[in-house]
């Protein structure tokens, strides 16, 4: 992935139109579009930061996919699809939330080994991994 599938995921994510991180920006839409093509150009650094701050991300996440550590711990901060589920879990209370977590570990370990499907998985487990494999 580059810069304009990092851009794109951002873009999706937050729901912004390009013509919007134009006004916002100041870089005209049709220079947008460029920077979104598949193998479109890659911006200038000051047209970057421009677009990192109007997205409230790092112009490392827009041209790497990897967010810089942050400044008071040690954890990376979350992509766009981790923000959506984490939005999701974040209003569960605690049993919930570990209801959630022991079916991800689950289904993540049923991804890794798709020919080792117990018996006791759920009708909803089963529904998951038939659509993640």
């Amino acid at each position: 992935m580059g810069f304009n599938e990092y851009l794109k995921g951002e873009l999706e994510y937050k729901g912004i139109l390009v013509k919007e991180l134009a006004n916002v920006t100041g870089i005209p839409k049709q220079t947008l579009d460029k920077y979104l093509l598949a193998h479109g150009s890659m911006p200038p650094a000051d047209k970057a930061v421009a677009i990192a701050q109007a997205l409230g991300i790092s112009v490392e996440y827009l041209v790497t996919g990897k967010h810089p550590k942050k400044e008071q711990g040690t954890k990376y901060s979350l992509s766009p699809e981790m923000r959506a589920i984490t939005e999701q879990v974040e209003p569960l209370n605690r049993e919930e939330r570990k209801i959630i977590e022991h079916a991800v570990i689950e289904l993540v370990r049923l991804l890794r080994h798709p020919g080792r499907t117990p018996a006791s998985l759920t009708l909803l487990q089963k529904v998951f991994v038939q659509l993640f494999r």
